[in-house]
């Protein structure tokens, strides 16, 4: 993939942390590292005058938290994809981030392998965040999600079948599961979500899932 070589800017107050990333990332024949800040606002900063394709974002560092910055990022003409990154599971900051326009939440300690695959993946246009992960962030945070149901008008644009495909993201299935639950084949259920996307003007499965809390299509468990 040498034509094609994925764009890694890196972001931590960590001088270490960033070490240990560049290392990985640029051991990776179809992806190197092509800058470094150690907050928000350098970041945002330097990203403005640096192209980029991938973001590994850090929630928590002075001047300019990883909230701000990943929204800030997202008003960029070619606003890079953010995977945020969290030192622990259930985080206040990696939930407003995803609703900023992450496109990602990972755990720091995320083993190598699978941090590798998160960047192709959100590079390629999927969300990196596990069901299970997107559902126990929401259901944490579920105080702050509406009681009732708001409808939104783009939800009365959806097809039966497409909100039927929008319930189940929202309750954390893959598009596997999906697919068997409705006897469809994955690519059907990658259509669906596409214009699902499309219909809500939506950037990716992060966002359905949040969608789907926020208007009462799926409630939290207890």
């Amino acid at each position: 993939m040498t034509d094609d070589v994925i764009r890694v800017f890196l972001v931590d107050d960590q001088e270490l942390v960033r070490a240990g990333f560049t290392m990985l990332v640029d051991s990776q024949p179809d992806m190197r590292v092509v800058g470094q800040a150690g907050d928000g606002g350098e970041a945002v900063e330097k990203i403005q005058v640096t192209a980029c394709d991938v973001v590994l974002m850090d929630v928590r560092m002075p001047r300019l938290d990883g909230v701000e910055a990943t929204q800030r990022l997202q008003s960029l003409p070619q606003a890079p994809k953010v995977i945020v990154l969290t030192t622990f599971d259930l985080d206040e900051y990696a939930f407003a981030a995803i609703k900023a326009g992450a496109a990602g939440f990972l755990l720091k300690n995320t083993p190598p392998a699978d941090l590798l695959s998160a960047i192709r993946q959100v590079y390629s246009g999927d969300a990196v965040v596990s069901p299970s992960t997107t559902k126990r962030l929401l259901e944490h945070f579920a105080g702050a999600l509406p009681d009732a149901e708001t409808e939104r008008p783009d939800l009365a644009e959806l097809t039966a079948r497409e909100r039927e495909v929008l319930l189940e993201v929202a309750r954390g299935l893959s598009n596997t599961e999906i697919a068997q639950l409705f006897t469809l084949s994955e690519a059907t259920v990658k259509t669906h979500i596409g214009r699902i996307l499309a219909k809500t003007g939506l950037r990716d499965r992060v966002a359905l899932v949040v969608l789907g809390y926020e208007t009462g299509l799926v409630r939290p468990t207890k």
